[in-house]
């Protein structure tokens, strides 16, 4: 495991440095998921909850949001996005909705706390729209499933290697 790149020799925060660096292909997926009562999962299939279409209203969300995660994670650089696409997807079986981002950019830095941001964006966008009919929903499973670009080259979770050789 590398150095802490956000702290200085005294441990004081610091933003990197990327002034040096070229811009380069960035990409990153990221998924979570929102577990919800059988009267949030089923008002939302029937199209009834009073705030709107939840699943684009969430979509959008999450496209803001990875927009202006500079704005919130206090080290992130403002970069200039090209892409940023989010999914929700309604699954029966787990009584959930699954949200994938992707994000790309040709930039210096990374794109992998704008694709984490977007899901969980999205994420509290559901349950703030679904928390009247029952507040019993819960997040998990949040993570970073693929990134490529970089000094640290491309990097493919646990759960999406195991996924390739199914």
């Amino acid at each position: 495991m590398g150095s802490l790149t956000h702290l200085d020799e005294h441990g004081h925060p610091k933003m990197v440095n990327v002034g040096f660096k070229s811009p380069t292909d960035r990409e990153a997926i990221a998924c979570g998921w929102i577990i919800l009562p059988d009267k949030v999962y089923d008002t939302i299939t029937e199209g009834s909850i009073p705030k709107g279409d939840v699943l684009k209203v969430a979509e959008l969300a999450g496209i803001m949001a990875a927009k202006r995660t500079w704005e919130m994670i206090p080290l992130c650089h403002n970069i200039r996005l090209d892409h940023v696409e989010v999914k929700c997807e309604l699954d029966e079986k787990r009584r959930g909705i699954k949200v994938t981002s992707k994000v790309l950019a040709r930039e210096v830095t990374g794109v992998e706390m704008e694709a984490l941001t977007a899901v969980t964006v999205a994420l509290l966008t559901i349950y703030d729209m679904c928390k009247g009919i029952d507040k019993g929903m819960y997040f998990n499973d949040v993570h970073l499933i693929e990134k490529s670009g970089g000094k640290s080259g491309h990097y493919l979770s646990e759960d999406a290697k195991g996924a390739e050789s199914d």
